[in-house]
Parts: structure tokens; C-alpha cells; sequence
């Protein structure tokens, strides 16, 4: 058996970015191995997958152990996943065969990873208006109404069904587009919970696709352990330093990777892919910049000693010229820090994610 130290460095970097923000995973790793290491992505796609399946556990222990898990959620959901997973392999088997069924396969990979990235925007604004709302009725002096759990069967297997069918045939979606689906149909869930659900999920989701996969896909003994001789460590490596990693800096990131990557996929042209990123990146961080920024009540800006109107400007005047671009950086590296140290010690949490478990 061949190891590839390169494809391992590379898990490595990619279980460091899943370590440290729980996001990534195949939206990532299977790209690399297609775009960078030139392996065909039937094999990248079965690969990670039964990579995949040895980590998910992983990550899922720690929430079970925790108590973070939403058991009636994860059973309805594999009752559509687990099958729908099983059968995505089917389903590219239909596509063709040799080079028209890989060249399908990086089209509707190159889509998933374009999906995966919206779906980071969504869910970061869901819970951004969520919080925002909550931080309000704190202010005001009213408590936030406490909505109870009602489990939804159909729409919940529904879910599952759609996500386990786009994991089976791409490797993407099993944490970035299921948890979104989840934070839309359950709103009430604690973000502790909806992660934990989501993480358990993806157990049996990940090993029904990894069990199509060596049957009927293309799974290479090699090029797995090559992924996880670099991806475990790198995930806990990634755990170890994710209570201090700058978030709001890191998501963006993601985003902008997997946006590249998708539209890499979708065979764009190196120039035009060029300048796409160069609009997105000169004009999106800015514009995230600043609804970030409005969304942070003035209290907490009084508090982290900062003022709002000037960063806000500097983002909107500055975002045509590249100058917003700079200023965005700064703010999601520095000042946003400052906010969110001001929003734990007034015991306010505006994005949902600065407060440490209790």
C-alpha cells in the first residue's frame, strides 16, 4: 500500500479547518484531491467517504457524551438518509459510464460545494437575526419566549432523504447543507444541539454512502489512509485551538474556498474564475462587514470602546475601490474580537457563538 505524504499533509490542513470550525469536511477534501492531485472524482468522492466514516464518530462521542444530542431527530433523519445515501451511488452509476459519468460528477460536485457555501451565508445570517432579536428583548427587559420542540416526521425524513442523496453522490452536504435544513425547521434548538444532532446524523449517513461506495464506487485503500494519516491529527489539533479561533474571520475564508473550488469544477475559465473571485472578495466581505457591524447594538459598541459609524463607512465608501476590503479584514480580525468580548461580559450573545457552555 502506497502512502501519498502529500494527500496526507493535505487531510491534515483539511481536519485542522473541520477541528476548528466544524465545517469543511468533503466540501473540502474531495475538491483537493480532484483539482490538486488530479485523482479522478469517482475515487476522490469514495475515498472520503470511508474516510469520513472512521472520523464522524469522532466528533459525535463528544456530544453524546455531553448530552447534546437530539436522539428523535437523528433516528428520522437516517430513516431518509441512510437509504437516499445508499442509493446516491446508484444514481451516479445511471449517469454513465468511464469518462461521462466523472465528468457529470464534477459538475454536480462543483454545484454541491457552490450549495455548501451559500449555505454557511444562510445559516450565519439565520442565527445573526435570531440573536439580534433575543439581544432586543433582553435590552427592553423582557425575557425571549422560550418555543418548545415539535418534532416534524415528514418534513425531518424529507431532509434526510434530499442531504443523503447529494452525500452519496458528491461526499458534500452531510454537515453544511443538512444543518441548515435543521436550523430552518427547528429554530428553537440550541446551537450546542442542532451541532451535536447534525455531527450524530452524520454516522450512519457517512457509512451508508462509504458502504455503497466500496461496493460500487471506486474506494482506493491507499489514497483513504493517505486522508486519514493527515486528517486525524489535524482534527485534533483543530479542536484543541477552536475556543480561540477568530470565526468571523475563518467563515468568510471557507466561503471563498469552496465558492472557488465549485466554480473550478464547473470547468470556469482560469481568467474569468480570477476575476469572479476578485468582485466577490472586494465586494462580499465588505458587505458582510457591515451587516455584521449594524447588527452589534450601540450599547456593546460603548462598552468594547469602539465607534460604529466609522467602521460601517469605511466598509460601504471603501468596498468599490478595495479599500472596504482592507478595512474588513481589520474589522473581522480586531474589532469584532473587542465586540464579542463586550457581548459576553454584558452576558448578551448577538451571533450565538461567543458565550462558552455553561
Amino acid at each position: 500500500m502506497h502512502i501519498d505524504f502529500y494527500v496526507a499533509l493535505a487531510g491534515l490542513i483539511v481536519g485542522f479547518t473541520v477541528g476548528l470550525t466544524g465545517m469543511g469536511g468533503g466540501a473540502l477534501m474531495t475538491p483537493i484531491l480532484v483539482l490538486l492531485f488530479k485523482i479522478q472524482p469517482l475515487a476522490a468522492v469514495s475515498s472520503d467517504l470511508v474516510a469520513a466514516m472512521v472520523m464522524k464518530p469522532v466528533g459525535g462521542s463528544v456530544h453524546m457524551r455531553r448530552g447534546t444530542v437530539n436522539w428523535a431527530l437523528v433516528r428520522w433523519l437516517a430513516l431518509g438518509s441512510v437509504p437516499a445515501a445508499f442509493g446516491g451511488v446508484f444514481i451516479l452509476r445511471q449517469l454513465g459510464n468511464g469518462t461521462q459519468v466523472q465528468d457529470r460528477l464534477k459538475v454536480a460536485l462543483g454545484v454541491a460545494l457552490i450549495a455548501a457555501a451559500a449555505s454557511i451565508i444562510v445559516k450565519s445570517l439565520i442565527q445573526l437575526l435570531q440573536a439580534r432579536r433575543r439581544e432586543a428583548l433582553i435590552v427592553s427587559g423582557r425575557m425571549p419566549e422560550v418555543r418548545t420542540f415539535r418534532l416534524r416526521r415528514i418534513p425531518t425524513v424529507a431532509i434526510g432523504v434530499v442531504g443523503g442523496a447529494i452525500v452519496g453522490m458528491t461526499s458534500v452536504g452531510s454537515g453544511s447543507l443538512i444543518i441548515v435544513s435543521l436550523l430552518l425547521l427547528y429554530p428553537m434548538l440550541a446551537s450546542r444541539e442542532l451541532v451535536g444532532t447534525d455531527l450524530v446524523q452524520a454516522i450512519p449517513l457517512v457509512a451508508a454512502a462509504a458502504l455503497g461506495h466500496i461496493l460500487f464506487g471506486d474506494f482506493q485503500l491507499s489514497l483513504t489512509a493517505s486522508v486519514l494519516l493527515g486528517s486525524i491529527p489535524g482534527v485534533y489539533l483543530g479542536a484543541r485551538l477552536s475556543s480561540r479561533a477568530p470565526d468571523g474571520l475563518i467563515r468568510p475564508a471557507l466561503v471563498f474556498v469552496l465558492l472557488a473550488s465549485g466554480l473550478k469544477l464547473l470547468n470556469m475559465a482560469t481568467g474569468m474564475l480570477a476575476v469572479t473571485l476578485a468582485v466577490f472578495a472586494m465586494i462580499g466581505l465588505p458587505l458582510w462587514g457591515v451587516i455584521d457591524a449594524v447588527n452589534r447594538p450601540d450599547h456593546l459598541w460603548r462598552l468594547a470602546g469602539l465607534r460604529k459609524q466609522p467602521w460601517v463607512l469605511l466598509q460601504v465608501a471603501g468596498a468599490p475601490f478595495g479599500i472596504g476590503f482592507g478595512v474588513a479584514l481589520a474589522y473581522f480580525a480586531s474589532a469584532r474580537r473587542r465586540l464579542a468580548a463586550a457581548a459576553a461580559l454584558a452576558f448578551v450573545s448577538v451571533w450565538g457563538d461567543e458565550l462558552p457552555a455553561a
